[in-house]
């Protein structure tokens, strides 16, 4: 189980928007906006979770990393469409139309994007439907 994943990201605000749409098709919100002021080396972050509890943090303290990519839990099949849909609609592009991805699971169903820095980010419900 995870705790919560920190992305280094270069354009906060950008990075912000883009997530602020596409994970709201998950629940998820920003529970917390962390200045310069209270960062250790510097930079902003924003903490997005569900229910008030963060569990994905941005940041623009450090370089993005390559080869990232983070995976949301979806509860339904039509949870992981409305995620693909508003991380289009907020500027991501798209790296994986939904569908069933038998090769992970028979139950695998998921989508994939590439936010603003190109970290690849996906949407996967494991549920029978």
């Amino acid at each position: 189980m995870l705790d919560h994943i920190g992305l280094a990201v270069r354009d906060i605000d950008a990075s912000r928007a883009f997530y602020e749409q596409a994970l709201a098709a998950l629940g998820y919100g920003v529970v917390a906006v962390i200045p310069p002021e209270q960062m250790e080396s510097g930079g902003r972050a924003v903490m997005f979770g569900v229910d008030g509890e963060p569990d994905f943090v941005i940041a623009d303290n450090e370089r993005p990393g390559e080869g990232t990519h983070v995976a949301f839990r979806a509860s339904t099949r039509a949870q992981v469409e409305a995620f693909h849909a508003t991380a289009i609609a907020a500027g991501g592009r798209d790296n994986g139309k939904p569908g069933l991805r038998p090769e992970y699971g028979p139950n695998y169903y998921a989508a994939f994007v590439f936010d603003p820095d190109g970290i690849n980010v996906e949407a996967v419900c494991h549920a029978i439907e």
